[in-house]
């Protein structure tokens, strides 16, 4: 066991799978005590077994104040404080474009992405503030850099990016810090849910995705849970204590530029559009 998290107490929603779950396990491997914040309360009395007197369990939907606070309240009450913050849950949120967006799956996607690290950052900062700071982290997504990703669940990763900037302006003269980190395809749970897929489904759907994913960007192997994970614990440790106010891309390289730049086999979009307009040969 390391010791890079030693003494500190983490607060992860979303702590129960995918990269919350890898968080967590790296977090206490590192030394720290984890309150997990999840609605699958049977992964989270798993993990409480799993981790006994490091790990504690509370039920939390992320878009009810109540919760995030009563979870900020448990991390006290059972560990003694809060060092850390990581907002991590989240889904794909509503598929819809521009043209056909429906209000309501624009708000539930909104209040999930971006209202509820908003709300966390109000309530953990409190504590933070009270006990002399800490470190707040925010799952954003390369989704809140570029376009194709989906409307809504792109401007609420884009938000969670400035909000991470203000916050850390704000914060900065209580020694808190406000990070967010930019995943790229991380194979996880996240896809099968948002197609709908109950979570068993969603859990075994992960698994093969993992072929599709590694032919996405110029690092020819899946993005995995553990890779966000281990940025996080960055973010977490006192190594990063000058750092703040930015947001770390780990997307394998998927920013880098046009698939022409590191795929061969592809076209640039000069190429593509000089055979396109290039006249047709006559028999």
């Amino acid at each position: 066991m390391g010791e890079r998290l030693k003494g500190k107490v983490a607060l992860i929603t979303g702590g129960c799978s995918g990269i919350g779950l890898a968080t967590t396990e790296r977090f206490v491997e590192e030394g720290a005590r984890v309150v997990v914040a999840d609605m699958q309360d049977e992964k989270g009395r798993m993990l409480e077994q799993r981790f006994d007197g490091q790990v504690a369990y509370g039920h939390c939907d992320v878009t009810l104040e109540a919760d995030i606070e009563a979870a900020v309240h448990l991390a006290a009450e059972r560990f003694g404080g809060l060092n850390v913050l990581f907002n991590n849950a989240g889904s794909g949120g509503t598929p819809a474009g521009a043209l056909d967006m429906q209000i309501d799956g624009w708000d539930a996607t909104l209040n999930l992405l971006l209202r509820g690290p908003m709300l966390g950052i109000k309530h953990a900062g409190r504590v933070m503030q009270a006990n002399g700071g800490g470190s707040i982290i925010n799952t954003a997504s390369i989704a809140g850099l570029e376009a194709g990703w989906g409307l809504a669940y792109g401007v609420a990763k884009a938000g969670v990016i400035h909000l991470s900037k203000l916050a850390a302006a704000e914060l900065a003269a209580y020694n808190i810090r406000v990070n967010a980190i930019c995943p790229g395809v991380i194979v996880t749970p996240i896809f099968g849910v948002s197609a709908g897929l109950d979570r068993a489904s969603a859990d075994q759907m992960a698994g093969s995705l993992t072929d599709a994913a590694s032919r996405m960007q110029p690092m020819r192997r899946a993005g995995q849970p553990t890779d966000i994970a281990n940025a996080a614990l960055y973010f977490a440790s006192d190594e990063s204590s000058f750092v703040t106010g930015t947001h770390q891309i780990v997307d394998g390289g998927i920013l880098v530029g046009q698939r022409a730049s590191w795929d061969e086999t592809a076209l640039t979009p000069i190429h593509a559009a000089m055979i396109e307009a290039a006249p047709e040969e006559q028999p």
